[in-house]
């Protein structure tokens, strides 16, 4: 009794702080400079400096009434100049009235009028407080949380208190947290909370003791701010003395502060009183346990916690793995760190799956912080120390390499993980080998399928077809064919013509028709069959080079491959005719572009002769009949009939 009787002279100390010096900003409207503050709160001050005027009951009735219409149809400064009138005068306006003006006042969220509002309950407070009901302060204390208005609130309160006005606290203690959370203070609630204890105690006013909630507000300001063991432990002894049945929270501030200090013994309590009150979650007094082992440097008492969590199968959040790679970092002991993993893994029950095992939430919380180069360092310790990791923690890290564009360093873990026997999924493969493309990595794209092949999986299509695009694209068909043919006799992909022909657009595209040719020879030799696009995309290449001749061995070669229907190998269309046709005019090859014709003809195609007649201008205007009679006869002959046939005879 004696040590409580101190403590309730100390809870003395604390009713009698001054009122908070911001009190007078928050009476003074906006729209006042500071130097006028003085006369704006005399002007709105509801205590009179002379003698109060004195009012017939008649007057009274009249003025209250006109209050009540003002109040009605919302004329809010009528109102507050008639309500200034009445208070004036030796009767106090009545309760219904007070309490209306003090709700309408409070509605708006207007500071001005927050500020009367103020004003009026202080001025019933101190003159009766009898009229006040508590729905009205209620009211008003929320509006001033919802206007962030601190200073004004926690005045109210103490003002209550020191007049005797005795509220539930479960009608205002949420608030004033409130208005400490958002302002992120506490400091001017423990005053209200400490005077609050002691009335409750020595009133024996049972609805005046502070709530859970509050207790454990002013614990953790104790414990994570002021880092008092004394102050927190009497916030303790209140919660007993009220019977207030401590949770995890509860739990969770005194183990971060008995950490902080080194009490290992009294963490041990704690995590003791823990069990035996079967706290069902005890995820946050882990992370407050943890957070002070860090803070005081005790990595053996934070490897215990974490190790003895893990048993009770109690995962960690987010932020707690966060907070124990930051420990870790900052000693630098990646050793440990891997030590701690491969113990974790001997504790932690067999049904625990990979994304909720302590190794990848070590993991993933590297690439949160932004370092998943740790990571990496992380699983280097791992692996020469022998441990067991599953494929799950190295996915984590290769989504950051593949984001951030590192493709390199991408392609040597996926080598690593293959080395150790585990196999990605075709998505993993594909986002990687479509990363390399875009940044035009392409030695890490190709090492990234080669490791695809060698896992066997079965299906390579997709990202056979985004490297190949990808080349494509970058105009790389040197790279395509070198790709290709590591790949053509994979069944797994099954290549065709048209892969062919896209190499060879590419290398015709380009200029680069000795290449085209190597590929075209490349494709005949292992049996693919050339199509109608591979010739065209051959034709247009030599044409646009004047290699003529080249043209005349592809016709050549075409006329092996189809026979009079066209449907031997392919069919001639109307655009290998016509780049045929104009290709072998051009170069004077007449007798091969008759047998064009020949075949238009036969197959019905449509053939422009008008094209080929400028064609023919163009190159062989000079060219004479009689000169070729001398050297080539039968040259002469399909210069005739080609003349003939195009309407060019004189």
């Amino acid at each position: 009794m004696r040590r409580r009787d101190l403590w309730l002279l100390s809870w003395r100390k604390f009713s009698s702080e001054p009122e908070i010096p911001s009190l007078y900003s928050f009476l003074q409207p906006s729209l006042f400079s500071p130097r006028r503050a003085v006369q704006v709160v005399e002007k709105d001050t509801l205590q009179s400096r002379g003698k109060p005027n004195s009012c017939s009951p008649a007057q009274q009735l009249n003025l209250e009434a006109s209050l009540e219409q003002l109040l009605v149809n919302g004329n809010t400064d009528e109102a507050w100049k008639s309500f200034k009138i009445l208070t004036n005068c030796s009767s106090f306006p009545s309760k219904p009235l007070t309490n209306s003006l003090i709700a309408h006042l409070s509605s708006t969220l207007d500071v001005h009028n927050l500020k009367r509002a103020y004003a009026s309950v202080v001025f019933a407070l101190e003159k009766n407080p009898s009229f006040l009901e508590f729905g009205s302060v209620k009211h008003l204390l929320e509006s001033m949380r919802a206007a962030n208005t601190s200073a004004p609130a926690f005045a109210l309160v103490k003002c209550m208190l020191a007049n005797r006005f005795f509220m539930p606290f479960e009608m205002w203690g949420s608030v004033l947290l409130d208005i400490c959370r958002k302002n992120g203070s506490f400091s001017g609630f423990l005053s209200v909370f400490h005077e609050t204890c002691r009335i409750a105690l020595a009133e024996k006013m049972d609805f005046m003791k502070p709530d859970l909630a509050a207790c454990n507000a002013a614990l953790k300001y104790y414990c994570h701010e002021v880092e008092s063991v004394t102050d927190a432990e009497k916030v303790v002894d209140i919660m007993s003395i009220f019977g207030i049945k401590p949770n995890e929270s509860t739990f969770g501030s005194l183990a971060y502060l008995y950490a902080l200090k080194g009490l290992n013994e009294k963490v041990s309590d704690i995590v003791d009183v823990a069990d035996k009150l079967v706290i069902s979650n005890k995820r946050e007094i882990f992370h407050d346990l943890i957070c002070g082992s860090i803070r005081f440097g005790d990595f053996g008492l934070l490897t215990d916690t974490i190790l003895n969590a893990l048993k009770g199968e109690e995962g960690f959040g987010p932020e707690t793995y966060k907070e124990i790679l930051t420990g870790f970092i900052q000693n630098g002991d990646y050793k440990s760190l891997s030590n701690l993993i491969i113990e974790s893994q001997k504790v932690e029950p067999s049904s625990v799956a990979v994304e909720g095992s302590f190794g990848y939430g070590v993991i993933s919380a590297c690439i949160s912080l932004g370092v998943p180069d740790k990571a990496h360092g992380i699983l280097d310790e791992l692996n020469a120390q022998g441990a067991s990791i599953g494929l799950g923690v190295y996915i984590p890290i290769l989504k950051v390499y593949c984001k951030e564009w590192r493709i390199a360093e991408a392609a040597q873990l996926v080598t690593e993980i293959s080395d150790l026997g585990l196999v990605l999924d075709v998505e993993m493969y594909d986002a990687l080998i479509e990363s390399a493309m875009s940044c035009k990595d392409f030695q890490s794209a190709f090492s990234l399928f080669r490791d695809m092949k060698e896992s066997r999986i079965s299906e390579l299509k997709g990202c056979y077809l985004t490297i190949m695009t990808g080349l494509t694209e970058h105009h790389r068909p040197e790279l395509m064919a070198a790709f290709l043919d590591q790949v053509v006799e994979d069944p797994r992909i099954k290549v065709g013509t048209h892969d062919w022909n896209s190499i060879i657009h590419a290398f015709c595209k380009a200029g680069r028709m000795e290449d085209a040719r190597r590929t075209f020879r490349r494709m005949i030799f292992l049996r693919f069959e050339p199509s109608g696009q591979t010739y065209l995309s051959l034709i247009n290449g030599y044409t646009a080079q004047e290699k003529y001749f080249s043209v005349l061995l592809l016709w050549n070669d075409v006329k092996k491959n189809i026979s009079g229907d066209g449907e031997k190998s392919f069919k001639l269309d109307a655009s290998l005719i016509d780049a045929f046709l104009y290709a072998l005019v051009k170069g004077g090859f007449f007798d091969a572009s008759m047998q064009v014709v020949e075949k238009s003809l036969e197959m019905k195609i449509f053939v422009d002769k008008w094209r080929y007649k400028q064609a023919f201008m163009e190159r062989h205007k000079k060219l004479r009949i009689s000169k070729l009679r001398k050297r080539n006869t039968k040259k002469m002959e399909a210069l005739i009939a080609f003349k003939n046939w195009a309407g060019l005879s004189s």
